[in-house]
């Protein structure tokens, strides 16, 4: 695994994905009341934050961005 995602990239990720979660689980917008649209934005929520930790995103690899410095 290549890292892939430079600071301010992951930093961007870890604060979309905590907010994602917080609007799916915490929130009490009528939006967030059905299944669908709380368990995509859950999902999405938890695939951003994982991609923050580990600092490598499957489709920057594909079409070969890097936004770290090396």
């Amino acid at each position: 695994m290549t890292v892939n995602v430079g600071t301010i990239d992951r930093l961007l990720r870890a604060a979309l994905g905590v907010a994602l979660l917080l609007l799916a689980f915490v929130s009490s917008l009528p939006l967030f009341d059905g299944g669908f649209v709380k368990y995509a934005a859950a999902l999405i929520g938890v695939v951003m934050i994982v991609t923050a930790a580990i600092r490598m995103c499957p489709i920057y690899s594909i079409f070969g961005i890097k936004t770290c410095r090396m």
